[in-house]
């Protein structure tokens, strides 16, 4: 790797993170970038972390002043304060990158201020398979969110961060630089590994991840949708017609599945886990409308988070105002 790029990999962990196959892939992104661990967990987690790794990584808490409801944006703020490069990676703990998508992210960084790549799972239990089904069907509507970003240190400098009280924290960062006067690319063909989630992990986010979309309403409103026009279908034996919706959910799965040469990472069989998916977000979708209106907000570890993510318009103009006050 030619150019230097600084790696962040927040992590908050109620139990020490010690796997060997974790220690070896920071070992292994540690000879490739300047790499930094920014550790939320309790003080004996942090401890046993800082046994594990400190001898291979810059190993720090997040700085006080930057502590937020949604811990994981000031354990990313912490580390872009503390990098040293100007193009950075904010990697979750599950991300697993190679030499070939890390090179296409910091490739990209040489002209954008903001890169999205795509995950894909490996292995695939059955609740990874049913996730890729989210994953497919995003691939057609402006690619997937991973839980990987390629970022120039300097934007979200200059916007001193971003919003760390919303639920979708990456989106929030894609908008804070869009807002700013950043360009964004998605990298479709930039695939980055990443390991599944326990089963019970994965059924704890499904009312969190469904709550993100009221960050966009338009999404939001058609997977509201779903459930009572299923519903309807059912209730009045139009059994073709809904055999007829489902079948079109795997083939939109299939068309994500075949863009940007992504059968070499996801199997035939993934699209046929897009109709189960998007039954489930319909009916999740419902209760986190439920949550909204009746909590204000989505719970996440012992508080409410109320916002989804800030409107676009909101952020052009906040930004647009601290322009003006800087160049004044």
């Amino acid at each position: 790797m030619t150019e230097p790029v600084s790696y962040i990999l927040p992590i908050r962990s109620d139990s020490p993170s010690t796997a060997p196959e974790l220690r070896a892939y920071i070992e292994w992104i540690g000879a490739r970038a300047e790499v930094i661990v920014v550790d939320g967990s309790s003080a004996p987690v942090f401890a046993a972390h800082e046994r594990e790794w400190g001898s291979i990584v810059r190993h720090v808490p997040p700085a006080p002043d930057l502590i937020s409801p949604m811990g994981k944006v000031g354990a990313v703020l912490t580390g872009l304060r503390a990098a040293s490069h100007e193009r950075t990676i904010i990697a979750d703990d599950d991300v697993r990158y190679d030499d070939e998508s890390l090179a296409q992210v910091i490739d990209a960084l040489v002209s954008a201020h903001v890169v999205r790549p795509q995950n894909y799972f490996e292995p695939l239990p059955w609740h990874a398979r049913w996730d890729t089904g989210r994953m497919l069907l995003n691939r057609l509507t402006g690619g997937d969110w991973p839980g990987t970003l390629g970022v120039r240190r300097s934007i979200l400098q200059a916007t001193n961060g971003y919003d760390g009280s919303v639920m979708f924290e990456n989106l929030e960062l894609v908008r804070t630089v869009l807002a700013a006067g950043g360009r964004e690319a998605v990298l479709l063909g930039a695939y980055v590994r990443r390991r599944p989630s326990t089963a019970r992990h994965f059924r704890g986010q499904r009312v969190r991840q469904a709550y993100d979309e009221i960050a966009r309403p338009a999404r939001f409103a058609i997977q509201l949708a779903i459930l009572p026009v299923v519903l309807t279908l059912a209730i009045t034996r139009h059994w073709l017609a809904i055999t007829i919706l489902a079948a079109a959910v795997v083939l939109a799965a299939e068309m994500g599945r075949r863009r940007e040469g992504a059968t070499r990472v996801f199997p035939p069989v993934t699209p046929l886990f897009a109709p189960l998916w998007l039954a489930e977000r319909a009916v999740c979708s419902w209760l986190a409308l439920g949550a909204r209106i009746l909590l204000g907000g989505v719970p996440y570890r012992g508080t409410i988070l109320h916002h989804a993510a800030t409107p676009m318009r909101v952020l052009r103009r906040r930004h647009s105002t601290e322009a003006q006050s800087r160049s004044a």
